[in-house]
C-alpha cells in the first residue's frame, strides 16, 4: 500500500487542534518537555535566519542581473511595483478595518505572558553569526558585485551555499514546524485563552480572501487598460491556474498550467515562457498581503504600536525579500522571518503564531502570485509590441 503523505497545512491543522486538546490534560511536567523543545528550535531559527537572508538573497540578486535586458528590466520592476502595491493596499485596509474586528487587543499579550510560565528545563544558546540587516546589506552587495563583475567561482559557491539553505529550509525547517506550533498552542491552551486566539485567526482568513479579490481585479483591470481586452475575461482564463495553485501550493510546480492559460490571453508563447518562470520567483503579491496582514494583526493583538514609516519600511525590504523565497509550502513566511524580527521586535514565540496564521492560508497566497502573473504576462506582451 502507498503511504498517504500530507501536505504542509493539513500537518499544521492537525498540530493546532492536538495542541489545544492536549493542553487540557497534560500535567506541567509534560507541557514544559515541549516548552524547552520551542526554546531549541527558536533559538535555531534566530541562529539560521541570517544565513537564510545570504544564502537566499545574494544567488537570487545575481541570477537577475545575468544579462539584463530591457525586458528582463521591465519584468522585474512590474513585478516589484505590483508587490508593493499589495503591502501598502494590505496595509490601508487593515489600517480600516482591524480596529472594528480585533477589539480584544490584549489577548495575545496575556496568553504570551503566561505561557511563559512554563519554564523549559535547560536552553542552549546560538548567538547569530550576524545581524539580520549585516545579512541583508552582505547579500545585496554580493549579489549585485557578481552581477557586475560576471565572477563565475563566486556566483557557483553561492549557488552552492543557496543548495545548503535550501535543503536545512525543505528537510529540517519544514518538517519540524509543526511540532514547534504544536508547543506554541500547547502552551496557549495551558494559558487557558486560546479560543479567543483561533477566533481572531479565523476573522483575519476571511478579510485577507477580501483583499485577494481585489488584488487580483486590479492587476488584471491594469492589464485589461494595457491590452485593451475584458479584464474579466482575461483573469476568467487565469482561473485553472489558480485552482491549481490552490492544491499544490507552490508556483513552480503550477507553471505549465499557467503558462496554458497565458497563451489562451493572446500571450505570444516566447513572452509566456519568459515571464512566467520568471514572474513564479520574482512575483509574491499574495505572499506579500498575508505576511503584511498577518504581521498587523499580531501587531494589535499584542498591544503594539503600529506606525506607517515602520511597515512603509517593512514593505518596501519584503519587496526584495520576497524574490529570495524558497518554492517550497511555507518559503515565503520564512524568507520573512529575518524583517520580522529586525524591522517589527518580533519574538521567537510571536513568530511562530505568525507561522502559523500564514501557513493556514497558503494556497489563497500561492493562487493570488500565480495569477497575477498571468497578469504582467499580458502587460509585457503589449510593452514587447513597443519597444
Amino acid at each position: 500500500m502507498k503511504k498517504l503523505k500530507l501536505g504542509l497545512l493539513p500537518k499544521i491543522i492537525i498540530a493546532i487542534v492536538l495542541g489545544i486538546l492536549c493542553s487540557y490534560f497534560f500535567p506541567e511536567n509534560i507541557v514544559r518537555v515541549f516548552a524547552t523543545f520551542n526554546g531549541l528550535f527558536g533559538n535555531f531559527l534566530g541562529f539560521i535566519i541570517p544565513l537564510i537572508i545570504l544564502g537566499l538573497v545574494a544567488p537570487s540578486i545575481a541570477d537577475l542581473g545575468k544579462g539584463a535586458g530591457k525586458l528582463l528590466i521591465i519584468t522585474a520592476l512590474l513585478a516589484y511595483g505590483f508587490t508593493i502595491f499589495s503591502g501598502f493596499s494590505t496595509y490601508l485596509t487593515c489600517e480600516l478595518v482591524y480596529p472594528f474586528i480585533l477589539s480584544d487587543s490584549d489577548k495575545l499579550v496575556e496568553v504570551t505572558n503566561k505561557g511563559r510560565d512554563f519554564t523549559p528545563f535547560f536552553t542552549v544558546q546560538m548567538k547569530p553569526l550576524m545581524e539580520v540587516m549585516t545579512a541583508l546589506i552582505l547579500a545585496f552587495t554580493l549579489g549585485l558585485g557578481i552581477a557586475t563583475t560576471k565572477s563565475e567561482s563566486l556566483k557557483k559557491g553561492l549557488d552552492n551555499f543557496k543548495k545548503i539553505i535550501d535543503k536545512i529550509i525543505a528537510s529540517v525547517i519544514i518538517p519540524i514546524l509543526p511540532l514547534y506550533i504544536y508547543g506554541i498552542f500547547l502552551l496557549m491552551g495551558s494559558s487557558g485563552q486560546v479560543g479567543s486566539v483561533i477566533g481572531v485567526f479565523l476573522k483575519i482568513i476571511v478579510i485577507i480572501f477580501f483583499i485577494t479579490v481585489v488584488l487580483l481585479f486590479v492587476q488584471f483591470s491594469i492589464a485589461g487598460l494595457f491590452s485593451k481586452k475584458n479584464p474579466l475575461r482575461l483573469l476568467k482564463n487565469m482561473l485553472p491556474a489558480y485552482m491549481t495553485a490552490l492544491g499544490t501550493q507552490s508556483s513552480a510546480a503550477t507553471i505549465p498550467v499557467t503558462l496554458e492559460q497565458t497563451i489562451k490571453n493572446d500571450v505570444k508563447e516566447e513572452v509566456a515562457d519568459f515571464v512566467i518562470p520568471l514572474c513564479a520567483t520574482i512575483h509574491l503579491s499574495g505572499s506579500t498581503m498575508k505576511i503584511v496582514a498577518c504581521s498587523m494583526a499580531i501587531m494589535v493583538m499584542s498591544g503594539m504600536p503600529i506606525e506607517f514609516e515602520q511597515m512603509a519600511g517593512f514593505i518596501l525590504m519584503l519587496g526584495v525579500t520576497m524574490v529570495a523565497a524558497p518554492g517550497v509550502p511555507g518559503g515565503a513566511i520564512m524568507a520573512a522571518l529575518g524583517l520580522l524580527s529586525s524591522m517589527l521586535g518580533f519574538d521567537e514565540t510571536i513568530q511562530g503564531l505568525m507561522i502559523a496564521l500564514y501557513i493556514a492560508m497558503d494556497s489563497f497566497g500561492t493562487a493570488t502570485n500565480v495569477t497575477g502573473d498571468g497578469a504582467i504576462a499580458v502587460i509585457i506582451n503589449r510593452i514587447r509590441r513597443i519597444i
